[in-house]
């Protein structure tokens, strides 16, 4: 099989301590992520061939950090260059990206400065057998929504799997449209659907049982995740997987499990527990990896959802966007 090409903004998460300790020791640490990064970052990590394309400006902040991704084994040869900015956003240490804590900082980026026309895919794609994205995209403006559309056309007609992690960030969809306008279309695509039960009804509209939580029981979780997986497989005709994850925090105490359905099969993973948490950020992002590692290695559905579960609970221990751990540390904790 071809490499696995990864295209998303690239961003820069600056992590204050709160508390005004950042102003006092003046510092603020920095890491280099983004959702589709993170994703390539941990399939190099685990011995797949990968591809990452974003859009970054001609600079030397960009230049050392595409050396970076490079020297991480992650072919970078189709970086797209132009503009004037790199995406940012601010996140206090041990804060979530869900959390109403987070700053967005990308407008007039490189990457939210792309057009259609721009990008000539079918060199970009060129030795791929698997393209990936996520919902973090067409949420930035109307014209990188189109140029997603772009790449989904060029992959389609290559013949690569497509996957998207539907990832729903509230604060990035301020272009005047509703995710249920632009979704549906670029799903259409996909043969691979990763999320939650509630991005998918934020993001397609496909609704969650407003009992869901009745009894709190994962059984109940994992059959509701099952129907809305049905329905959304009946919806998205091409789409011939679909993956959940769940992470549930009650006091101290995050419990993690995810769900992998295909028209013949409902696989729940095994559970994770734990009191402490390093960094929620790219936990999502390493259970996509996960996935896309254990369909391309052609494992079973069980091993494949295990693995990837095992790979998100974890990320959560690891500071940083991007998981180094390895395929068999991750293997040995289920």
């Amino acid at each position: 099989m071809g490499s696995v090409f990864c295209f998303g903004e690239l961003l820069m998460r600056m992590s204050p301590v709160l508390n005004k300790q950042w102003i006092v020791k003046n510092e603020m640490p920095i890491y280099i992520g983004g959702a589709e990064l993170n994703v390539a970052t941990a399939l190099s990590c685990w011995g797949l061939p990968t591809k990452y394309m974003t859009a970054l400006p001609n600079n030397y902040l960009a230049e050392e950090i595409v050396a970076d991704i490079s020297a991480k084994n992650i072919d970078v040869s189709s970086v797209f260059y132009t503009g004037d900015r790199i995406g940012v956003y601010y996140l206090p240490q041990g804060a979530d990206l869900k959390n109403a804590g987070v700053i967005y900082d990308r407008s007039h980026s490189a990457f939210a400065s792309l057009k259609p026309g721009m990008i000539d895919w079918d060199k970009a794609l060129d030795g791929c057998s698997w393209f990936h994205f996520s919902a973090i995209s067409p949420a930035l403006n109307e014209q990188v929504a189109s140029v997603c559309k772009e790449g989904l056309e060029a992959a389609s007609r290559k013949g690569l799997t497509i996957s998207i992690d539907l990832n729903y960030r509230s604060k990035l969809w301020q272009y005047g449209k509703n995710p249920v306008q632009i979704m549906p279309d670029l799903v259409s695509y996909c043969d691979i659907i990763m999320g939650n039960v509630w991005s998918v009804q934020d993001l397609l509209g496909i609704h969650v049982d407003a009992d869901i939580h009745a009894n709190k029981a994962k059984s109940s979780y994992a059959l509701h995740a099952n129907h809305q997986s049905k329905l959304l497989m009946d919806q998205y005709p091409k789409c011939t997987m679909v993956s959940y994850t769940f992470r549930f925090t009650e006091g101290n105490t995050v419990n993690y499990f995810a769900t992998l359905h295909n028209p013949d099969q409902h696989v729940v993973s095994v559970s994770f527990s734990t009191d402490q948490v390093v960094d929620k950020v790219g936990s999502g992002d390493c259970f996509m990896g996960g996935l896309i590692y254990g369909l391309y290695k052609n494992n079973n559905s069980q091993e494949i959802i295990n693995y990837a579960a095992a790979a998100a609970f974890g990320k959560l221990q690891e500071l940083g966007d991007a998981t180094t751990q390895s395929v068999a540390k991750i293997k040995s904790t289920y």
